[in-house]
């Protein structure tokens, strides 16, 4: 079975940019590359419940294409393998579950790296809550705390003794108003620089 979902990987990737651009709909212009039939979707049906199993295999092929996680790649790959209405299920509930899983791995690899007190605390909270706290963990909480954190590292240096007076108005121009990102810098390489 795996050859034949490399060789459907193959063929999507190879032949739908030739086929979608050589169709003389597109070619006509966006007025004429309106689809002729749209199917409906009703207020409780997912779109998958509409789509043929050759078309729901290329759309699990696509999010294979995006090189995803291991769990996301294992739960396609035994989708791949079942019935189409495996390949549905996975693409209805199957992927979020299985992307939640992949999050919940990178958050663990963060604390294995023995983060400071703020990123600890917030991924504690994301390992505690949903799979939407994880991924605001992973998008913008980890930034913020790792920032906090960064902070905290900053006054420290402000508390050597004997510290240059550049250095010490680079430490109180960044805890007046510096950015995450410049904060970041300065721990791992602007201290150095003074």
């Amino acid at each position: 079975m795996k050859l034949t979902r490399s060789a459907l990987a193959l063929t999507v990737g190879a032949l739908a940019p030739a086929l979608l651009l050589a169709t003389p709909a597109l070619a006509a212009g966006p007025a004429a590359a309106a689809p002729a039939k749209v199917a409906a979707v009703t207020a409780g049906e997912s779109p998958y419940d509409t789509m043929s199993d050759a078309d729901l295999r290329v759309e699990v092929a696509r999010i294979l294409a995006t090189n995803p996680g291991k769990g996301v790649t294992r739960a396609a790959n035994r989708a791949l393998d079942g019935t189409t209405e495996d390949v549905r299920t996975f693409l209805k509930t199957g992927l979020a579950k299985a992307q939640d899983e992949d999050n919940m791995v990178a958050i663990l690899r963060i604390l294995n790296t023995k983060p400071g007190k703020g990123v600890t605390r917030e991924i504690n909270k994301a390992l505690d809550g949903t799979p939407a706290d994880r991924v605001a963990f992973l998008a913008t909480g980890l930034r913020l705390a790792q920032a906090e954190d960064d902070r905290v590292a900053v006054a420290t240096i402000l508390a050597r003794p004997g510290i240059s007076d550049a250095l010490y108005a680079e430490i109180q121009r960044l805890l007046d108003g510096g950015t995450p990102e410049e904060l970041r810098y300065f721990i791992t390489v602007g201290q150095y620089q003074f």
